[in-house]
């Protein structure tokens, strides 16, 4: 084999051989998958013919190694084939050595499972390694040349799923992270979905379009509808009926344009072998239809994070499912969706109380209300079948046993699934008799607002899905990724896609030496240690918090440095206690201090162990990106630290303290911009410039640049005085974004500080707060150009940082 992937490949090849038996053997199926078996039966009959699949497949294959396109055949197989189940097998063609024919031959029962079993012996077997773009790309430099592609042992290798559904996306990734996505962006991403086995993605775009044409069936117009809809960075919201109207109203060419798009959506997905999940009623209306049917019964939401309860936006009307209409709403959504797109897969999703609270915790009424919601999907198709966000089981206290039986048993049983969204942290299966009989999916949530921190339980992944689907009496179907943002840290989805294909709980430690040499194309010995020490902190988070970063950069504290007390705290480094003043305390609950749930100079360590090995890697994109990653990781653990040390300068009334602490903290956030700026995937233009370009003339575009801007720092509304609720959920590390809005914010901050402590007066909260609101929205309404192409050597800086801020500071514990 002609790689640097050489000097490992024989010990991989003898590791994946005897999984790969093991996988053979077994059987994928569960109480659960036998309650939804009549659905897979109609999605299978349904399924796009064999040459389509296979034409779909190859045209991935092209689009991901076009100079070795030759070396694959593929074929699609029957289930019969397989055991009864879904599998892909890799066999070497028995004509490989004759040169010119292809070498490797990977059938599959669709589409989907083809390309999955490609990616598993690109991974295994060329030690190759695929990412999304923005976090590295595809990495093939350890690819074999033609006519030298390694064989797999000559009975072929047999792979099964354990379980036949793989879910993808959230309800809200459709605007944290699709919002701007044009169909170059999809067509990478479906890829990507079905190289990782993904089978059951939601399929949201363009659904007001389809809103639309409903509701004028309701009498309902188009001016009542630009109330309804929210802009095109928050239409997650507005479909979940959480706002209205907010960044709206939306233009027609932003409905046909999306129709358009998700038409090319669905065909793709469809030809490749998966099931998209469309969307169906909810029971979320416009405020107008109770002019039409005044008798309906229809309630007006409460507040949902908005400051002031505006009526503009605030406060959404909501449909009784026990209402006639209702099923009548319902039945009109599924038809027309339909009629426009053709098929379906007869999975549909609604989740009529997410973040929504019933007024009524009545199981009798609860029960009638879930019975009305399917009713509405039903009548439309017969077929139906239900998908749940399990969501509001995890947050919402009204959903006790009693509440939770009578929705989830409302539903004839195998008609309803649920996501057991956030299963790596706060399971809900094991807590409730296994979804009190209903089936699930066991879901790894991991992200929350596309936040970029380095963060991720492996070992929870590794262990969780096999946990849930061995366990007694299961009612698991499926596993799934329902990230709210895309785009970050890859080891963990890398490894949760396995999952999708694994029978056994993984030996995370062998996995991760496995992932940095895949990764990288190479083995490097510096790199697998600091490898080895990332799994063991940033990658080993076990304290069950709900990781959205709250570091100071970017979510910057909004209370009086007064009441900020720094105190003496204590977490686990590889099971030693060890003493840490990180821990942030107030006496206001506005006030979320930083996650820190390792030791810092562990992860400092492995940012050496980075640098270091900077001359064999610089060339490498997945290197450059992770260098990038860890250095920002730790500079930002650093300026959580030094915010520390200035809130402690101006409690001891030291004003030169907080004057030199405060350059330093502005000055490393200048820094920590140009770092950023040396990988594309750290860029704020990117964000910009992709909404802009789906605009059709100038009012558009301020529209759709003032909602992205928005989207990542204040919203939903605010006053001059009181900021959004919901200001810095969706922060990101994006250069632009730190230089001309995270910094000057601190500035500010700071500023007040030294005028406090210079006058003897105390903080003036409310003039700082007037003037980092002024900023805020000043830089919303802005209009001027970020780069979209990265510019800096990521190693030089990385290196440059690293001796500037961490080497020797004696800030973190040792």
């Amino acid at each position: 084999m002609d790689s640097p992937f050489r000097s490992v490949s024989l010990i991989l090849f003898f590791i994946i051989t005897i999984t790969l038996s093991t996988l053979a053997v077994a059987q994928s199926s569960t109480i659960g998958v036998q309650y939804i078996s009549r659905l897979l039966d109609i999605q299978d009959r349904e399924r796009a013919p064999p040459s389509v699949q296979l034409a779909a497949a190859y045209a991935v294959l092209q689009r991901l190694l076009p100079s070795h396109y030759s070396a694959f055949q593929f074929r699609i197989i029957s289930k019969k084939q397989c055991g009864g189940e879904y599998c892909f097998i890799l066999r070497n063609h028995p004509s490989s050595y004759i040169r010119g024919t292809p070498e490797i031959v990977i059938s599959g029962v669709t589409g989907v499972e083809v390309l999955a079993g490609l990616h598993w012996y690109l991974r295994y077997w060329c030690g190759s390694h695929i990412s999304w773009d923005k976090t590295g790309g595809v990495q093939v430099a350890s690819m074999p040349k033609l006519g030298s592609f390694p064989r797999v042992q000559d009975a072929g290798v047999l792979v099964k799923r354990p379980i036949p559904l793989n879910y993808y996306q959230n309800a809200v990734t459709s605007s944290y992270t699709f919002a701007w996505w044009d169909w170059k962006r999809w067509e990478k991403e479906i890829d990507w979905m079905a190289l990782q086995g993904i089978n059951l993605p939601l399929a949201f775009t363009g659904q007001e379009a389809i809103w639309q044409k409903v509701f004028q069936k309701f009498n309902i117009s188009n001016s009542d509808l630009d109330d309804f809809f929210g802009g095109p960075g928050f239409l997650a919201w507005s479909r979940m009926s959480n706002l209205h109207g907010w960044g709206g109203p939306l233009p027609q060419s932003w409905l046909d344009q999306q129709l358009v798009l998700q038409k090319k959506i669905l065909v793709r997905m469809y030809e490749l072998g998966m099931n998209p999940v469309l969307p169906a009623f909810s029971g979320n209306v416009p405020a107008a239809l109770q002019n039409v049917f005044p008798s309906a019964k229809i309630t007006q939401l409460g507040n949902w994070f908005s400051v002031k309860s505006d009526p503009r936006w605030c406060c959404t009307y909501l449909l009784d499912a026990t209402d006639p209409l209702f099923i009548e709403i319902g039945r009109a959504f599924i038809e027309q969706q339909l009629k426009e797109y053709g098929r379906t897969s007869h999975i549909y999703n609604c989740d009529t109380f997410d973040e929504n609270t019933p007024p009524v915790d009545s199981p009798e009424y609860i029960s009638s209300v879930g019975a009305a919601i399917y009713s509405g999907m039903q009548s439309g198709d017969s077929d139906a079948v239900w998908l749940m966000q399990g969501w509001l089981f995890s947050y919402d206290p009204f959903w006790r046993p009693p509440q939770m039986k009578a929705l989830l048993h409302s539903v004839p049983l195998g008609k309803l699934v649920v996501l057991d969204l956030f299963a790596e942290v706060k399971p809900i299966w094991s807590t409730s008799k296994q979804f009190y009989g209903v089936p699930y999916i066991w879901c790894m949530l991991h992200n929350f607002a596309g936040n970029i921190e380095m963060y991720g339980i492996l070992d929870s992944i590794a262990f969780g899905p096999v946990e849930a689907r061995t366990s007694e009496n299961t009612t698991m179907v499926g596993v799934g990724m329902s990230m709210e943002g895309i785009e970050q840290n890859p080891v963990v989805y890398d490894l949760m896609s396995e999952m999708a294909f694994r029978h056994e709980k993984v030996d995370v430690e062998a996995w991760i030496n496995q992932y940095s040499v895949r990764r990288y194309g190479r083995s490097v010995p510096a790199i697998q240690d600091a490898w080895n020490v990332l799994y063991h902190t940033v990658y080993n988070c076990t304290d069950g918090a709900t990781d959205k970063n709250r570091d100071v950069i970017v979510a910057f504290p909004d209370v009086d440095p007064s009441i900020i007390s720094v105190t003496e705290g204590k977490y686990q480094n590889y099971g030693k206690p060890v003493l840490k003043k990180a821990v942030l305390k107030s006496e206001t609950s506005s006030y979320d201090h930083p996650h820190l749930w390792y030791s810092t100079s562990e992860v400092i360590r492995a940012l050496e162990l980075f640098i270091a090995s900077g001359n064999e890697l610089s060339a490498s994109n997945t290197y450059r990106y992770d260098l990038i990653d860890l250095t920002r990781q730790a500079l930002a653990k650093y300026a959580n630290e030094l915010f520390l040390n200035i809130i402690e300068a101006y409690q001891l009334n030291d004003a030169h303290g907080v004057f030199q602490l405060s350059r330093r903290f502005l000055k490393l956030v200048e820094d920590m911009d140009s770092l950023l700026a040396c990988r594309d995937g750290f860029l704020l233009g990117p964000w910009l410039e992709s909404a802009k370009q789906l605009a059709q003339n100038e009012e558009q575009e301020k529209q759709y640049e003032w909602n992205a801007r928005t989207q990542i720092t204040m919203w939903f509304d605010n006053t001059e005085e009181e900021a959004s609720l919901l200001r810095d959920y969706g922060n990101k590390y994006w250069s632009g974004l730190l230089r001309d809005y995270y910094g000057p914010r601190a500035a500010i901050y700071f500023k007040y500080m030294i005028e406090s402590l210079e006058s003897g007066d105390s903080f003036r909260l409310k003039d700082w707060r007037r003037e980092w609101i002024k900023l805020t929205n000043d830089w919303q309404n802005g209009r001027n150009v970020y780069p979209v192409e990265s510019n800096g050597d990521a190693l030089i800086t990385s290196q440059w940082l690293y001796n500037k801020y961490l080497q020797g500071t004696g800030v973190f514990d040792h």
